[in-house]
């Protein structure tokens, strides 16, 4: 069976038109009230070639909030707006899947009228938070109650039913970089002694009742998980990770979730000397039945080389797709890609159309493939 870049691949009962994955990115085009933007209509439909669009991290709730002009999925005004973006998407003949989000402690008083963040444990993290103002020192979040924690469950169910509502394929929990399921499975961020701390069984209770209750919307194909076990961003360490991601990841693939997203370590959470599991999509793939999506650094070249090798069975690429719309075509011709403009990753609104809308297609000549 031929497993190129290029070729279809069979997600669940989606047929995708190839195996290139648009990776979730925080690009912050939303309008304040988290409303998904016009100019999100249309960065999404833009990049429909990929073979499966995730979008930016999206929060569930107002509790979840932690990052200003980021989407939300926990209205009916939200979901609408977010429905524009499928339609888009599908039109262009793509498919979406929506990426639900808890920013946990990574957040601040200060972008959330004077509520402090929450999480699994008070423990602050080192470092800053970026906020409109400036950088400001990250606060000692308040620890959640045992009962608060199953309500944030329901939100992540109900923020599944509007994603439902709105049109995406299915959804996807972020479970990594240190927001706030990723920060109940370490144990350098959870120090609960209740049911959700403690033991690996416990610590990875809560992301598996969140997946229970998204696979009771979707059914288990429909959604997949996020992890990161070997990256350091945000403070985040465990002691053991391959006790702790080997039980969840078991779990998800007992529950036949449609897929585990995995990220690799990149060259800075290596620098730290931290990293147990150098090899991590190569470790889970092992442990895991259904499809991986392995992300973090790949160009055309290797990421061939890992469809080749059967470690995994879906790539996906961030940051040349920001910069390249028409991805799959510039890597089918092997075109150059366009310049990335690292000062417009990030925006401020729904107005912020440079290095979001702006980059260029090839030319119908260029996209014929001179080369």
């Amino acid at each position: 069976m031929n497993k190129d870049l290029f070729s279809p691949y069979r997600l669940g009962s989606l047929e995708l038109a190839n195996r290139m994955v648009m990776a979730p990115m925080t690009r912050l085009r939303a309008y304040a009230d988290g409303l998904p933007s016009p100019l999100m209509e249309a960065y999404y439909a833009q990049r429909a070639s990929a073979g499966l669009i995730i979008t930016e991290c999206t929060k569930v709730s107002e509790q979840g909030h932690g990052l200003v002009c980021s989407p939300g999925i926990s209205t009916v005004a939200q979901a609408t707006a977010w429905g524009a973006v499928t339609r888009a998407v599908h039109e262009a003949g793509g498919r979406i899947y929506l990426q639900l989000w808890h920013c946990g402690r990574i957040s601040h008083s200060s972008v959330r009228g004077g509520e402090f963040p929450v999480a699994p444990s008070a423990v602050a993290v080192k470092g800053q938070y970026r906020s409109p103002v400036g950088s400001l020192d990250f606060e000692t979040p308040r620890a959640l109650e045992t009962g608060e924690v199953s309500r944030i469950v329901d939100d992540f169910r109900k923020a599944a039913r509007y994603a439902f509502e709105a049109g995406f394929d299915g959804v996807e929990l972020h479970g990594a970089y240190g927001y706030l399921v990723d920060e109940f499975l370490q144990d350098a961020s959870n120090r609960r002694g209740d049911r959700y701390g403690g033991a690996p069984l416990n610590r990875c209770r809560f992301a598996l009742e969140i997946m229970e209750a998204l696979a009771d919307v979707w059914g288990a194909e429909r959604i997949g998980m996020r992890i990161s076990p070997s990256t350091r961003v945000n403070d985040m360490l465990d002691s053991n990770p391959l006790a702790t991601f080997g039980h969840l990841v078991r779990e998800l693939n007992r529950m036949h979730v449609g897929y585990l997203h995995v990220m690799e370590p990149d060259g800075n959470d290596l620098a730290t000397g931290l990293v147990q599991i150098r090899e991590t999509t190569r470790t889970f793939r092992a442990m895991f039945d259904q499809t991986v999506i392995t992300n973090v650094g790949y160009s055309y070249e290797s990421g061939s080389a890992v469809l080749a090798s059967g470690v995994a069975d879906l790539v996906a690429y961030g940051k040349l797709f920001l910069a390249n719309p028409d991805l799959p075509q510039r890597f089918r011709v092997n075109a150059p890609s366009n310049p990335m403009d690292f000062a417009t990753f990030y925006g401020s609104g729904a107005k912020s159309d440079k290095g979001y809308t702006d980059y260029p297609a090839l030319t119908p000549a260029a996209a014929a493939g001179a080369n």
